[in-house]
């Protein structure tokens, strides 16, 4: 619950020191800036998103620019499937750790979900749908990552214009990946719910060492999922779709 509330206050601090930066930009070559205004980035942000000048509505953009991402597609059909496994993956599983993250805060200041959640056993666990979601676009980040770190080995092109900045990212996700994967295998590992691919995971490592690896999981989780995003290369995530909403999307 700390680390929760530490990494919530870490991404959003960097968010608006991020703003802020943006902020001193203009809306265009020779024209005045915002001082560094957060307020005045959000409003040139949301008069450039609406702006009559586009060519197509903010819907289509929003959907066919950043949520299908018909550009990287039209350019390589490997690189979009990266794109868009790694994007999707990480939001969905974002979304479903910000929900369990309400839903414990509710709970325990709420006094609400008590007929739901089940005492004495992991919240998330109360809710098997979203367990359930959860694996599956965990395994749809794992594709995106593992053809990224292909790509980077394998494509000459990709490889040289590697750096141990790309690397040390893509090498963090896939361990928040791995281990996540992990840490549930251990999890159920030597119980009743344990499955052959859950016993794959564990690694045959006892269900006891479970909360430790959980814990450290967690952890990196939050620290390179969410708390990094404003202070690294992660920040395209937020950026790039607002620079294509800006500039209206299209082909």
């Amino acid at each position: 619950m700390v680390a929760g509330f530490a990494t919530v206050i870490l991404f959003l601090g960097g968010l608006l020191f991020q703003m802020k930066k943006w902020g001193y930009g203009s809306a265009g070559y020779g024209k005045e800036g915002q001082g560094g205004s957060i307020g005045g980035f959000l409003k040139l942000l949301l008069s450039q998103i609406f702006s009559k000048k586009h060519e197509q509505g903010v819907i289509t953009t929003l959907i066919l620019d950043i949520l299908v991402q018909r550009r990287i597609l039209k350019r390589s059909i490997l690189r979009w499937v990266m794109h868009i496994t790694i994007f999707w993956g990480w939001i969905m599983l974002f979304v479903f750790s910000l929900v369990i993250f309400v839903v414990e805060i509710l709970h325990k200041y709420g006094g609400m979900f008590h007929d739901t959640i089940t005492v004495g056993r992991p919240i998330v666990e109360s809710f098997p749908a979203i367990v359930m979601l959860n694996t599956v676009f965990g395994y749809v980040l794992l594709i995106g990552v593992l053809i990224a770190i292909a790509r980077r080995l394998f494509i000459t092109e990709v490889r040289n214009g590697t750096t141990f900045y790309d690397a040390f990212l893509t090498g963090g996700l896939f361990i928040i990946v791995i281990t996540g994967f992990i840490s549930e295998g251990i999890k159920y590992h030597g119980t009743e719910y344990a499955t052959a691919i859950t016993d794959f995971w564990s690694l045959g490592i006892s269900n006891t060492a479970a909360p430790p690896a959980a814990l450290f999981h967690v952890v990196i989780s939050l620290l390179f999922c969410v708390a990094m995003i404003p202070f690294t290369k992660y920040i395209h995530i937020i950026a790039t779709p607002l620079s294509i909403l800006v500039h209206g999307g299209g082909e």
